[in-house]
């Protein structure tokens, strides 16, 4: 539980630092497109960011490894899908933007174990 937390509170601090670069650093520096690409992932690092508080302050309530791999699972699809946007929005490197749907599948495999875990134990 205690990693959740300092992990949502560092993905928390790191969404609003990347939000700002983004929107003050690159502004000019890269295309709209790509300057959107980078806002999706600021968003989508920020939602699942509340999604591990979410599930580190259900985890006191809910003892169950479906918690633990929910936290995981949101964890990893912010690295995967929010870093390789990160990546991919100056670089234009493809290969990072193929890595965004195993991103996405994470976020997926998270909120079912959270779905999961509330549905078997509330």
């Amino acid at each position: 539980m205690k990693f959740i937390l300092v992990a949502a509170a560092i993905n928390g601090f790191l969404a609003v630092a990347l939000g700002a670069f983004g929107a003050h650093g690159l502004e000019g520096k890269i295309s709209d497109k790509n300057l959107d690409i980078w806002g999706k992932a600021v968003n989508y690092q920020m939602f699942h960011t509340m999604a591990l508080f979410v599930t580190a302050l259900l985890m006191s309530k809910i003892q169950s490894g479906l918690m633990t791999g929910a936290g995981w699972a949101f964890f990893i699809g912010i690295i995967l899908f929010s870093g390789s946007l990160y990546i991919y929005a100056p670089t234009s490197i493809k290969a990072f933007a193929m890595i965004t749907p195993l991103g996405g599948v994470a976020f997926l495999v998270g909120w079912i174990l959270l779905g999961y875990a509330v549905i078997k134990h509330v």
